[in-house]
């Protein structure tokens, strides 16, 4: 996949600069928290990649996952879960609530690069 815009999720401003980074030309939204990435999302139906952090205040990844399936964006929409939770169960976790991939941080750019080109291209939402 070649995301046209992607959504970055995550409280922490390091980890939006390390995207900037590794993402490179592509466009590139940012949310602090669930609340805020939902509302982002609302006002860009054009984002086409969610790259989602899972310890969040307000409202954490998972809660996302779920409020993302209640709208009928998941599967439609890839989420890569992208957090510091590197358990089994809760990468099981949040593959059955709708994420396409699961990484775990600290991560290195080619490794979120090369999940995100084998995602199947989304469709139009």
């Amino acid at each position: 996949m070649q995301p046209s815009k992607v959504l970055a999720v995550d409280d922490s401003a390091l980890m939006h600069r390390m995207y900037e980074l590794v993402l490179g030309g592509v466009p590139l939204l940012h949310a602090r928290d669930g609340d805020e990435a939902l509302a982002v999302l609302d006002a860009n139906p054009d984002v086409d990649l969610l790259l989602l952090d899972i310890n969040m205040p307000r409202m954490n990844g998972f809660e996302v996952l779920a409020a993302l399936g209640e709208r009928g964006l998941v599967p439609g929409l890839p989420v890569i879960v992208v957090t510091t939770e590197g358990r089994e169960a809760e990468a099981a976790r949040g593959l059955a609530a709708g994420a396409a991939a699961y990484l775990t941080k600290p991560f290195r750019g080619e490794v979120v690069r090369a999940a995100i080109a084998e995602l199947p291209q989304p469709e139009a939402r």
